[in-house]
C-alpha cells in the first residue's frame, strides 16, 4: 500500500515552508531568556514582533494586543503577521506571504528583506476582518535583522498610520473643494467690480483684494501641509529678482495687515534672472513682508530689497522693531508666536520652504538699534535634479 503523500505547499512569493510549533515554543523561550529583550521592546511606542526564518511570530510587545483586540498575545505564536492581523488574503494559498497580493505588501517585502539581512522600511496598505466586518489599515513597516545565539530573526516595528493617511486625504479633499468654492467667488468679484457703478466700486474692489487674500491664505496652508509631508511638486521657471519682489508688496499694500503702514523697495536692489519655483518664493518673500507689517507700528514703514551674492540672491525686508533674545531663540519654531496661540506658521513656513524645497538658506538680524531683518539666500539657478527629486518623495 503507497502511503498518502504530503499535500505540497503553493506560493507564489515567499516559502511557504513553517517551523513545526514546538520549534516556535522553544524559540520563544530561548528570546524570553534575554536579558532586557522584553522589558526594551515592551517600552517602545511601536508594535513590535519578532519573527523566525519561516516569518513565524516568536514574541510580540505588550502592545500589539492593541492591533488584536480579540486574541490572547500567546496565541500569535507560529502565526504570520498576516494571520496575526487577520489579513483578508492570509487564509489562502498556504497562508500569509505565499499570495500574489503579498509579492505587493509593505509587510511581506520588509520581512524577506530583514531576513536575509537588510534593513528596510515599507508602508503597508491591509484590508482585515475584525469581528466580521472589513477594516482598512495603513501600516509602517521597519524591518531589521536580528542575530541571537547564533540565529537569524527579524525584527518588525509596526506604526499604525491610518489616522494620518486618513487625515491627509480629508486634508486634499478640503482644500480642493474650499479652493474651487474661494475661487467662483474670487471670478465673481472680478467680474462685479468690471461692471459695477462708480458709486460703489471703491467697496466692490475691497470686496475683491478681500476674496483673494482669503484664497492666498487658504493656498499658502494647503502648501505648508503639503511641504511638510515631503508631498509638495517644485516647478522651476525663468524670472526676474526685482519684478518678484515688486509684485510681492502690491500684493500686501492692499493687505489689512498694511492700514496706516509704509511699504517701499530699497533703490539699489537688483534686477537679476534666477530659475526657481515662482509660487514658493512667492509665498516666502510674501510672508517676511507680512510679518514685518504685524511687527510695524501705525506710521511706520517697512522696507524690502534684494542684492546678488555671488551665485546666489539675498532677499531680505527690514522693519524697526527689536525682537526680544527670548523671542529670536524661537522664532522658526512651529507654532511659536508673539500674536497668539494658533499663530507662528509663517516664519517656520519661510524656514522650511527655503532650505528644504529652494534649497536656500533663511535667517535674521535684530538689534535696538537696526531693527530687525529677515531674509533668505536663494541659488539663482536652482538645479532641475532638485525639483525631480523632492517631487518624486
Amino acid at each position: 500500500m503507497i502511503p498518502p503523500q504530503p499535500i505540497p505547499l503553493v506560493t507564489e512569493f515567499a516559502s511557504a515552508e513553517r517551523a513545526p510549533m514546538e520549534t516556535v515554543l522553544r524559540q520563544a523561550a530561548m528570546l524570553a531568556r534575554q536579558p532586557l529583550i522584553a522589558d526594551l521592546l515592551n517600552s517602545v511606542l511601536n508594535y513590535v514582533l519578532i519573527l523566525n526564518q519561516q516569518r513565524q511570530i516568536v514574541f510580540a510587545s505588550k502592545n500589539v494586543q492593541k492591533l488584536v483586540p480579540d486574541t490572547e498575545l500567546k496565541d500569535l505564536l507560529g502565526k504570520r503577521p498576516g494571520e496575526a492581523l487577520g489579513c483578508m488574503h492570509s487564509n489562502e494559498r498556504s497562508g500569509c506571504g505565499t499570495t500574489s497580493f503579498c509579492a505587493e505588501c509593505g509587510v511581506d517585502k520588509t520581512i524577506v528583506a530583514s531576513l536575509a539581512g537588510r534593513k528596510g522600511c515599507q508602508e503597508c496598505r491591509m484590508t482585515r476582518v475584525s469581528r466580521s466586518e472589513e477594516e482598512a489599515l495603513d501600516l509602517l513597516i521597519a524591518g531589521t535583522p536580528l542575530a541571537i545565539e547564533g540565529k537569524m530573526f527579524s525584527l518588525v516595528a509596526i506604526n499604525d498610520i491610518s489616522h494620518e493617511k486618513r487625515r491627509r486625504a480629508l486634508e486634499r479633499i478640503f482644500f480642493h473643494d474650499v479652493i474651487n468654492s474661494a475661487s467662483g467667488l474670487a471670478g465673481r468679484a472680478l467680474l462685479l467690480n468690471k461692471h459695477a457703478p462708480a458709486s460703489i466700486r471703491e467697496q466692490v474692489e475691497l470686496l475683491r483684494a478681500g476674496v483673494h487674500h482669503v484664497l492666498e491664505e487658504i493656498m499658502a496652508q494647503r502648501d505648508l501641509v503639503a511641504a511638510e509631508s515631503n508631498e509638495l511638486p517644485v516647478d522651476l521657471q525663468p524670472l526676474n529678482s526685482l519684478e518678484v519682489l515688486k509684485k510681492a508688496l502690491q500684493l500686501y499694500a492692499e493687505h489689512p495687515v498694511a492700514e496706516n503702514r509704509g511699504l517701499c523697495i530699497k533703490p539699489a536692489s537688483v534686477s537679476l534672472d534666477m530659475t526657481t519655483d515662482l509660487r514658493l518664493l512667492r509665498r516666502v518673500v510674501g510672508n517676511l513682508i507680512k510679518n514685518a507689517l504685524e511687527a510695524s507700528q501705525p506710521g511706520q514703514t517697512v522696507t524690502a530689497g534684494c542684492t546678488e551674492e555671488g551665485d546666489a540672491i539675498r532677499f531680505w525686508v527690514h522693519n524697526t522693531a527689536f525682537m526680544p533674545t527670548g523671542v529670536q531663540l524661537q522664532v522658526f519654531n512651529r507654532s511659536f508666536s508673539t500674536k497668539g496661540s494658533e499663530r507662528g506658521l509663517g516664519t517656520y513656513s519661510v524656514k522650511l520652504l527655503t532650505e528644504r524645497y529652494l534649497k536656500g538658506k533663511a535667517g535674521f538680524t535684530s538689534s535696538q538699534e537696526s531693527g530687525t531683518v529677515f531674509f533668505v539666500i536663494l541659488p539663482k539657478n536652482l538645479p532641475q535634479s532638485q525639483s525631480a527629486s523632492l517631487s518624486a518623495k
